[in-house]
């Protein structure tokens, strides 16, 4: 099978489905760090957010806060994280687009973004990677 979500989502593979609408579907993670690791994911194949289209965009985040907000109500986490990764480099293990949706504890050691201390970039320099960000968006 070329895609485990494709799998999923025309029954062949089993899933855990905490919710579905016409245009999503939100599964439980087989990995569970702690209880509430959500994935949810459209049904449409696409590989990464940059082919996904604006309905389908605009549905997995939809989908995502419904989510995120029926976990907190049920595991009452101290907060939660939300992430989408893209690509090998990205850490981007399933090819098709997903949310993961993690309940989170103090001091439960998850989801380290930053590796040590960052410094604080120069004001000039990203006032020239928002330009460049801009005339990309508008053309």
């Amino acid at each position: 099978m070329s895609c485990l979500f494709c799998g999923i989502l025309d029954g062949s593979v089993a899933a855990s489905v905490a919710y579905e609408d016409a245009a999503t579907v939100a599964i439980l993670d087989l990995r569970q760090p702690r209880a509430g690791h959500v994935l949810v994911i459209p049904r449409r194949h696409v590989e990464t957010i940059f082919d996904l289209g604006e309905d389908d965009g605009a549905a997995l985040m939809r989908t995502t806060v419904a989510i995120a907000c029926a976990v907190r109500e049920v595991f009452a986490p101290d907060g939660l994280n939300l992430w989408q990764s893209n690509g090998a480099a990205g850490g981007q293990e399933v090819p098709h687009v997903h949310v993961h949706v993690m309940p989170r504890w103090a001091g439960d050691g998850l989801l380290r973004i930053y590796p040590g201390h960052v410094g604080r970039a120069d004001r000039d320099a990203l006032d020239r990677q928002a330009a460049r960000i801009r005339r990309a968006i508008l053309g």
